[in-house]
């Protein structure tokens, strides 16, 4: 287990080991998120890299990382715990075959840890080793304001109940991350219990800092004209921005298809690698897609 960092450059360099590329305004709120034990909100569009910082401090702090993926519907039953019921059901059966139990012991045995299966929030609670895991609550947007009530309580105390057991304390407190991609407001009574943080699409020093770091096979050349033509590309009216994550799988594509260099054809033959929909793809056939090359390496 590696100590927190110390200081703000530290965190910096933590992250820079990690292969994640941090500037020092998001250098600064991590290690006051660390330092303060507070939970960290990260918001901003998807394929920035938000999910990509928990996994990072995951990696470099050699914590355990502990994700609960949020969507509709989720409760906080299915986030904490659930029985097992099938062997519950089966340990019954062999009760009553051998001549059954007790019913006060057998109950007490169904409804031990032998039969507890954990979900990511209790798992986080519990003592792990190498330290308090990095909890990521990814997405949180896409639940509804009955979850993010629930959630606000296990976070302010760092404690879960499961009736039969009775409540559970974190006995440190773990390293919690959450995400959202703003599809939806989130609650300001739960961004008060957080740190928060806005994550910008990278400048393009920082996105070419990025690509060498994540796609190192990447010629220079092929790496600053890709990351040039994305850049441009976001400043179009597009169904959905390309986002960091998505440089980096085109930046690869393009070196598996040994490409030196962006043509208008190379980018129509992979611009799946990029855009998700087809009405964006559309909008960059023809002449479109010379015109943002163009005024990309007019730039470089």
């Amino acid at each position: 287990m590696t100590q927190l960092p110390a200081s703000i450059d530290a965190t910096q360099a933590m992250l820079d080991s990690a292969g994640y590329v941090a500037g020092r305004d998001l250098s600064t709120v991590v290690f006051l998120a660390l330092k303060l034990g507070r939970p960290l909100f990260l918001e901003g569009e998807a394929g920035v890299g938000k999910t990509e910082i928990a996994k990072a401090l995951s990696a470099a702090l050699g914590r355990r990382l502990i994700r609960l993926q949020c969507y509709e519907g989720l409760d906080a039953s299915s986030a904490v715990y659930e029985w097992n019921f099938a062997a519950q059901m089966v340990a019954i059966r062999t009760a009553e075959a051998q001549g059954g139990a007790e019913r006060a012991e057998l109950t007490r045995e169904l409804f031990s840890d032998d039969y507890l299966i954990a979900r990511p929030l209790l798992e986080a609670m519990r003592p792990q080793e190498g330290g308090a895991p990095v909890l990521l609550i990814d997405e949180l947007d896409r639940t509804d304001e009955p979850f993010e009530a629930f959630l606000l309580e296990a976070l302010s105390d760092f404690a879960v109940t499961v009736p039969e057991l009775g409540t559970i304390i974190a006995p440190e407190p773990p390293i919690v991350i959450l995400t959202s991609n703003r599809t939806r407001e989130v609650h300001d009574a739960l961004k008060r219990r957080c740190l928060y943080h806005w994550v910008d699409y990278p400048s393009f020093e920082r996105e070419m800092q990025i690509v060498t770091a994540r796609a190192p096979e990447a010629a220079e050349k092929l790496s600053r004209e890709v990351v040039a033509f994305v850049q441009k590309l976001r400043t179009e009216d597009l169904f959905k921005k390309p986002g960091v994550a998505e440089t980096i799988d085109w930046a690869k594509c393009l070196v598996a298809l040994d490409a030196i260099e962006l043509s208008p054809a190379v980018i129509a033959d992979t611009l799946g690698a990029i855009l998700k929909y087809q009405d964006d793809i559309q909008k960059l056939q023809g002449s479109e897609a010379k015109r943002l090359l163009d005024a990309a390496k007019a730039e470089l």
